[in-house]
């Protein structure tokens, strides 16, 4: 099990370091052992012993806690939810689903290499973000893109940057905290559920992060939702039809796969970008179906999309 973050949970830890002596909590196990010593069996002695001196579970936790971690704003109020997570398939529309990177794994993605390597800045500017505007960064980790939108959308506009790991969105708090950035919504999503707001957003944007969706229907009907009226959808992958992009190929994604998986699930592609040196950039909007118009308010059951 994933050990719990103090900044992602109102249960904090009880503040005992463990391997230290039950002592430096405020018990003095000593002298209880001297005057028994005579009086009870050995094995007796070792077991009060352990009982006193192993530390209790709960004390675990301060083991990942950051040193001086506050609570972000919202985490904490997110919960898994209560919809039943249905089994993951191994495979979608043939092709195999990556594992989540994990959140050890983080130093990755701010290595020193990678503007160099994925010219991060030309994706930027391709996004034409605006200030002002609500930005979804899914998949956020450790903040390497969400502290860049957050500059592109100014003091007005909202970065909600999504993950499943707490341990990513607690990184992510610190490097915002450091940088004194205060327009980062972090929000603890589920396998099957980012917890977007409902017509809310202006932008999503998915950097290599889609292809290890566990449950990509679920995912992909939850974000079209999110989007306001003309928002768009912004997925970067590493280009599968390149074999000189040096990215094991579960991590990369074709144009055709993602052809096979974006408009059965009501995206409809508006635009590329192919001036990137690894990866696709494809923006997708809400396709219009009898799906999306019985969403929408004032629509009536069985009408035809126009």
């Amino acid at each position: 099990m994933i050990p719990q973050q103090r900044s992602l949970s109102v249960s904090g830890a009880t503040g005992v370091s463990p391997g230290l002596p039950a002592a430096s909590s405020g018990r003095m196990p000593v002298p209880l052992c001297g005057n028994l010593a005579g009086r009870l069996p050995r094995a007796a002695i070792l077991a009060l012993l352990v009982a006193v001196f192993v530390i209790p579970p709960s004390a675990n936790r301060a083991v990942a806690e950051p040193a001086d971690t506050e609570t972000p704003p919202d985490v904490s109020a997110k919960s898994t939810g209560a919809r039943a997570i249905p089994p993951s398939p191994k495979y979608y529309k043939g092709r195999k689903i990556a594992d989540t990177m994990h959140f050890t794994g983080a130093e990755w993605l701010t290595r020193e290499s990678r503007e160099r390597e994925e010219d991060c800045t030309t994706m930027l500017a391709a996004l034409h973000v605006q200030p002002g505007q609500t930005v979804c960064d899914m998949g956020c980790g450790n903040g390497f893109y969400t502290l860049k939108l957050a500059e592109l959308v100014g003091e007005k506009g909202t970065v909600l940057a999504v993950d499943i790991q707490p341990q990513m969105l607690s990184m992510l708090h610190q490097r915002a905290k450091a940088d004194h950035i205060r327009n980062i919504k972090p929000v603890l999503g589920t396998l099957v559920d980012p917890k977007l707001p409902t017509g809310s957003v202006d932008l999503i944007l998915l950097v290599d992060v889609y292809h290890e969706f566990s449950h990509p229907e679920q995912m992909l009907a939850a974000m079209r939702k999110s989007l306001k009226p003309g928002g768009r959808l912004a997925l970067v992958e590493f280009r599968e039809e390149d074999p000189n992009v040096p990215i094991k190929p579960l991590h990369k994604m074709s144009k055709e796969q993602i052809l096979k998986e974006f408009p059965p699930n009501g995206f409809k592609l508006v635009e590329q970008f192919d001036k990137l040196p690894w990866q696709h950039l494809m923006f997708f909007e809400p396709a219009k179906t009898e799906l999306n118009d019985a969403d929408s308010p004032g629509s009536r059951p069985g009408a035809r999309p126009k």
